[in-house]
């Protein structure tokens, strides 16, 4: 029985089908990404030309400041044609009792705004009392109960390895605690 011949062009043809029909790899794109745009409008209606202000606010103060104090938003004045543009005012969210202690370190604050703009973006300070809105880390979720993980470990006596036997008795604790 002869064996069919197939051309180059032939060939060439069924090699580029495979590759097409091949499922592509899925490129994640960061959350980060596709999200910037939605931020960055949120951030311009509050007079922020860029959110590094508000994230780095930390770096940017000092930890002494950022503790009792966060950016709400810039005030920008209206430009006057024909004039420089004028420095913005900065609002800052101040905890009631810190308040003039903000104040009197406004210079301070100023300085260590513009040097991290790298021009005089801001020329005056305006103090709100409020509340910070805190940004509290996540605790840490406790372990289970030595107990109760003993307990769930002496049903687990058929599985042979230790660490494994460990690691169940630890999860199974964990589910009926909650």
């Amino acid at each position: 029985m002869a064996m069919p011949t197939m051309t180059i062009s032939a060939i060439g043809t069924i090699m580029l089908q495979a590759r097409m029909s091949r499922p592509r790899p899925i490129s994640a794109k960061p959350l980060s990404v596709m999200l910037n745009d939605v931020f960055a409008d949120v951030y311009a209606r509050q007079g922020f030309a860029a959110r590094e202000l508000v994230t780095r606010w930390a770096e940017i103060a000092g930890p002494e400041v950022a503790a009792h104090a966060e950016p709400l938003k810039m005030q920008w004045p209206r430009p006057v044609e024909g004039q420089p543009q004028e420095p913005a005012t900065l609002v800052l969210r101040v905890e009631g009792p810190m308040a003039l202690e903000i104040q009197h370190s406004s210079d301070v604050i100023l300085e260590r705004v513009n040097r991290f703009f790298g021009w005089s973006a801001v020329g005056r300070l305006a103090l709100r009392q409020a509340p910070l809105s805190r940004r509290e880390r996540p605790r840490r979720p406790r372990g289970p109960d030595p107990d109760a993980v003993a307990k769930v470990a002496t049903t687990l006596s058929a599985v042979e390895d230790a660490d494994l036997r460990d690691a169940l008795a630890r999860l199974g604790a964990a589910i009926k605690r909650n």
